[in-house]
């Protein structure tokens, strides 16, 4: 694969990012383009391993050193082959995906692993701009009709492999624009919506229908949807999001991420001038140290924040693996993101106690104190308390799961002891002809699972409909990642 001592002769390299004070003044991806040589170089470290564990690592089962080997031999069309084999839209997952594939692969046993996210993310970028990437129309039409709810990255993969299947597909969509949380709850610094747009017109078409505005249980009937389609499929993600119920919780001021984000992508997209909640000027608090963090944190530093400070509960994570996280894992280590390399404050083993009000209902400050682990229990550290000023106050602490709501009761789904849409090997639900795919049915996940969800559900749902299918499975419900 790839030079056989490639990854003895060359290191490790990525991209850079653009200067921090000036991708500040703007809302463009923040990498700049990395020359074609240095990518050949960086696919050519791929190392004739023998058991590629990239593949296992990645839910989708990516064909990783099929194409950093044809990529590093200059067989660009073939490498979208392959890519698109197994994955339906690598411009998302080669820009969001945390790359699990990445701390499987052997050569991180002891170096640098292979730069798999960025050979995967050049090799479609390559297609769109070379115009490798058209529409897939099936030859023969089976003449069942679809219905998928919810246009994320789980609802547009099943969406597209039923469409090529040969169904007519509809997929419904509660806002007013088509890509779920990739349309308003990822930020257009991480990927700009450009790339969600030329996707949804090749899946157009494709013959795949699409409606906006759909809320089902108000504006679309549940009955009659059912009545209407010889299958759904339910991909509405795990939206439902995790609460702090502590003294304080009612002040002004403080908000879920996704009461934020979305805000700053319509203003990206043109419909705002600016943001209901905008941090410009403020001192802003960002509760939970994850991706949905980060994205707060980027945000309120292109807003002008006057300071951000993020706060998690966990303790740091080391700097390299620790003995308890061994390769082929996910590698549970301290990481830099874009957003933290702009600026803010990160603390680490602190809970808030309270939130402190201001006199006129508006939060003015975070009471916090120190936590220690204690037989697996967070604890107090006595005499550690302080105030953290506030003016703005993020929850970012996750999701617990599906909205549960009226029309899921009238449709009868049944649930898992985690709270989310129970299903079989298939992926049906325990109501006929009733699908659930992606953060649904598996809880809050990666943007990757979510799509190999959507592709192994649609083969379930092509076999229900006739009785067999050719549609790939790269994914079972129980199936666990290594990470």
């Amino acid at each position: 694969m790839g030079e056989v001592t490639g990854f003895m002769q060359w290191e490790r390299e990525l991209p850079s990012r653009r200067p921090v004070p000036v991708r500040l003044r703007d809302w463009r991806e923040v990498y700049e383009e990395f020359p074609e040589d240095k990518l050949k170089v960086q696919a050519g470290r791929c190392m004739d391993c023998g058991i590629p564990f990239c593949n296992n690592g990645c839910p989708l089962g990516n064909l990783i050193p099929d194409w950093n080997d044809l990529v590093y031999r200059d067989h660009w069309r073939d490498a979208i082959d392959r890519l698109h084999a197994t994955n339906n839209f690598p411009e998302f997952t080669g820009r969001l995906c945390p790359a699990p594939c990445e701390t499987a692969c052997v050569l991180g046993i002891n170096d640098d692993p292979v730069a798999i996210k960025q050979v995967e993310v050049e090799i479609i970028d390559r297609a769109w701009d070379e115009g490798w990437v058209t529409p897939q129309i099936p030859s023969v039409r089976t003449g069942k009709r679809v219905a998928v709810v919810g246009s994320g990255p789980a609802g547009l993969a099943a969406a597209q492999q039923l469409t090529r299947g040969g169904h007519d597909v509809v997929v419904l969509e509660r806002a007013d624009r088509i890509g779920g949380l990739l349309r308003y709850g990822i930020p257009e610094f991480k990927m700009e919506k450009r790339h969600i747009d030329r996707r949804i017109a090749q899946m157009e078409a494709e013959g795949t229908e699409f409606r906006t505005n759909a809320v089902v249980g108000k504006d679309v009937d549940i009955e009659i949807l059912r009545a209407s389609y010889d299958a759904i499929v339910l991909a509405c993600g795990a939206t439902a999001w995790r609460d702090l119920p502590i003294p304080g919780r009612e002040l002004d001021g403080i908000h879920q991420a996704m009461e934020y984000l979305p805000w700053a992508n319509k203003v990206q997209e043109g419909d705002l001038e600016a943001a209901p909640i905008d941090a410009n000027g403020k001192h802003v608090v960002i509760i939970g140290g994850g991706d949905t963090g980060a994205d707060c944190l980027g945000t309120a530093h292109r807003q002008g924040a006057a300071s951000v400070t993020q706060l998690e509960i966990m303790p740091r994570p080391p700097d390299e693996r620790a003995p308890t996280n061994p390769w082929p894992q996910w590698s549970f280590v301290y990481r830099v993101s874009s957003a933290h390399e702009e600026g803010g404050e990160r603390l680490y083993s602190v809970n808030t106690e309270r939130f402190l009000d201001d006199g006129n209902g508006s939060v003015r400050a975070l009471l916090i104190h120190e936590v220690e682990m204690v037989d697996g229990r967070f604890e107090k550290v006595e005499g550690t308390e302080q105030e953290l000023p506030a003016d703005l106050v993020f929850l970012a602490m996750g999701f617990v799961g599906p909205e549960k709501g009226s029309w899921l009761d009238r449709l009868g789904v049944g649930f898992d002891e985690r709270g989310n849409v129970a299903r079989d090997h298939r992926y049906m639900t325990n109501v006929e002809g009733v699908f659930a795919a992606g953060d649904m049915g598996r809880g809050q996940s990666l943007i990757v699972w979510a799509i190999a969800e959507g592709r192994a559900c649609a083969a379930g749902v092509d076999e229900f409909l006739m009785d067999e299918t050719r549609l790939p499975r790269p994914v079972r419900p129980t199936d666990r990642p290594l990470m």
